[in-house]
């Protein structure tokens, strides 16, 4: 029976030497989780066997386990390596067969879909056309990369201070004549075709506490030369409350025509003062068409593109899968594993919610490898071996003795 113990010693032991053995070897792989090898003893059935009487037979390879804490994260320079912070999984997709992987070094293939080393495309929520998630489904996420339509002017506002030490001009308003009025200030606007246009304002003091506005665009005065409205301010220099007055523009380069579109003039930002004329805001929806000039990953999954027009838009947003029991995942090899009867079904939600961790962007996590614990396991296990192999031998000069016996 030592025959039987020793050998089945030296085969755990050489299975624990593979298992660490692939630990050491895979301590740079990204993602890579170390694997565990775990025993147990082996006893022969016997029914007419006292319970202190018992002598195994040798020992068992009960399980190799995949152990999935977390890695550390290392930060790159590449905005497409993404490290899970905490539990989850990247769902991927191969041609419709689902897998998952912890590495998250991704690329771009030709058509703009995110993908791994291995071809293996990244899932997630599709974005609309306005750059609003839509949580379905996960599908394969691909980066658009068409240029963004322009949107023409809807809405402006403006928040300057007057200065209440002017005077009320004595000519009549001209955008020619600096003297008809006191201030101005200019702000760009879009047509639907995403031309830009200049307007600017012209604010000329008809009485105390009391002022006139007038626009032109592009040169051209608006309203047929009459002010755009006017601004009454109390005793305070304050307005008493939100005055908003209409532009409208007329085109002949193709846009829509003419180009309409409110401009308020905020109370809580107005004011009259005696200090120097300044404007603290000048803002409008509008902008012309945008190329991608790159995009970032947020923590929570959203893959946010960036435009030349210098607007953002969400591109779509990746999804997390999470298992009851991960060990009972099957790897696959390539940083991928599978779900099986053990594992349960995957949990898919998006990044930080409920248990799943979140993502960090221009950072990979590395293998959970302990190099100086993997070393003395080895040296441990070097030893097992030996051992049983003593074992082995010692039973063969038993065995001689017996021989030897006349």
């Amino acid at each position: 029976m030592s025959f039987q113990q020793g050998l089945s010693g030296l085969n755990i032991a050489a299975k624990n030497l593979d298992a660490i053995g692939n630990n050491v070897a895979n301590a740079s792989t990204v993602g890579y989780k170390a694997a565990r090898a775990e025993f147990a003893d082996v006893f022969a059935n016997s029914l007419a066997a006292g319970a202190g009487v018992q002598i195994g037979i040798g020992a068992q390879v009960a399980a190799v386990r995949q152990q999935f804490s977390q890695g550390n994260i290392v930060t790159t320079s590449n905005p497409m390596d993404v490290a899970i912070n905490g539990a989850g999984f990247y769902r991927l997709s191969t041609n419709g067969t689902i897998s998952y992987s912890r590495n998250g070094q991704f690329s771009l293939d030709r058509d703009g879909y995110i993908v791994t080393n291995s071809g293996a495309r990244l899932t997630g929520y599709p974005a609309d056309p306005n750059g609003q998630i839509v949580a379905s489904t996960p599908i394969d996420l691909q980066v658009s990369l068409a240029n963004i339509a322009p949107r023409a002017t809807g809405d402006a506002r403006v928040a300057i201070n007057l200065d209440s030490r002017e005077t009320v001009p004595t000519t009549a308003f001209a955008i020619t004549d600096p003297t008809s009025y006191n201030s101005s200030t200019a702000m760009t606007v879009y047509d639907s075709q995403g031309n830009a246009h200049t307007l600017t304002l012209y604010f000329r003091k008809s009485a105390a506490n009391t002022w006139d506005v007038y626009g032109a665009a592009n040169g051209a005065v608006l309203n047929g030369g009459a002010a755009l409205g006017t601004m009454n301010f109390g005793g305070n220099g304050l307005l008493a409350g939100n005055v908003t007055m209409n532009a409208s523009i007329p085109l002949a380069n193709g846009a829509a025509t003419p180009l309409a579109f409110p401009i308020t003039f905020p109370a809580s930002d107005m004011t009259q003062f005696g200090v120097n004329f300044s404007v603290s805001q000048l803002q409008q929806d509008g902008f012309t068409t945008g190329r991608l000039a790159g995009f970032a990953i947020g923590s929570d999954g959203v893959i946010l593109g960036r435009y030349t027009n210098g607007q953002t838009r969400a591109q779509g947003q990746i999804v997390l899968a999470n298992f009851v029991n991960p060990q009972g995942l099957v790897a696959l090899g390539g940083n991928e594993w599978a779900e099986t009867s053990e594992s349960g079904q995957p949990l898919v939600a998006t990044p930080g919610s409920g248990n799943l961790g979140s993502l960090q962007s221009g950072a990979l996590e590395e293998a959970n490898v302990d190099l100086t614990e993997e070393l003395v396991k080895m040296i441990t296990a070097q030893r097992v071996y030996q051992a049983n192999a003593q074992t082995i031998r010692t039973q063969d000069q038993v065995m001689q003795t017996i021989v030897n016996l006349r």
